[in-house]
């Protein structure tokens, strides 16, 4: 029998990066992933894909930072399948800029999908999770829920946040055996990642080489970068776990890139 043999979990940001790879892997363990997503299209080709390999999965059109389209998207599932098991919170945005040139709309903006969205989504799923009396979120945090980069002050501030709301969570959750953890990446070759390197060369006035070796990945142990692959197996890792004795906690997947 597969670990996540006939549970649901709802997955956002996932049509792409980090959120499909989880996807992938929960279809591939007998999970049932819900790619939500604010691109219904491509979340449509992520739930097909994982259709066409023999696994359920399910596409639903979500902007987290909408209160209305959380509430859809989690009444659709559990009209559908009638359970929600997981929640992985991973839909999330960078900007990078000085924060003397940081335009406040884009703090905002930033912050509402990466807090406001991780928020929505957990309200939306405990309900369901304490009537079930059972359940695990998991919040996609970074390297940057416990350490600081120039030209991210959102960004840190948020996958900081996520952090506190997670151990809120798992402590209101406890009772009803719902669990709550961080996993927290270093630079995974994205999209996200991609966009950034040319950016962070032109702001900070150093090569894209450098970028990547003196900027991502200098404090790595050996200079490289972390895979999709490594961050779903840590998510997995902690929406596996049965008991309490799991919650509350965060994992840097990172290569040694800051150690607790």
């Amino acid at each position: 029998m597969a670990r996540f043999d006939g549970k649901v979990a709802i997955v956002t940001g996932a049509a792409s990066g980090i959120g499909k790879e989880i996807a992938l892997r929960f279809a591939a363990e007998g999970g049932i992933p819900v790619i939500a997503d604010l691109n219904l299209e491509a979340a449509n080709a992520t739930a097909a894909e994982i259709k066409a390999k023999g696994s359920d999965a399910f596409a639903v059109a979500m902007n987290v930072v909408d209160e209305a389209a959380v509430e859809k998207g989690v009444a659709d599932v559990m009209a559908k399948y009638g359970r929600i098991d997981i929640l992985v919170s991973n839909a999330g945005i960078q900007i990078v800029k000085p924060i003397v040139d940081f335009p406040f709309a884009d703090w905002k903006k930033l912050l509402a999908i990466h807090l406001d969205g991780a928020f929505l989504t957990t309200k939306a799923c405990l309900k369901h999770m304490y009537a079930a009396k059972s359940g695990s979120i998991v919040y996609m945090g970074s390297v940057h829920s416990k350490e600081a980069s120039k030209l991210k002050a959102p960004y840190v501030t948020a996958k900081h946040g996520l952090i506190g709301l997670s151990k809120v969570v798992a402590k209101e959750g406890a009772e009803f055996n719902v669990r709550s953890n961080v996993v927290c990446p270093g630079f995974v070759r994205t999209p996200l990642v991609d966009k950034q390197i040319p950016e962070q060369a032109k702001e900070l006035g150093i090569s894209e080489a450098d970028v990547i070796k003196n900027v991502m990945l200098r404090e790595t142990v050996d200079g490289e970068f972390t895979t999709t692959d490594d961050v779903a197996s840590a998510v997995l890792f902690f929406a596996g776990a049965e008991t309490n004795a799991m919650t509350g906690q965060s994992l840097v997947v990172s290569h040694g890139w800051f150690m607790e």
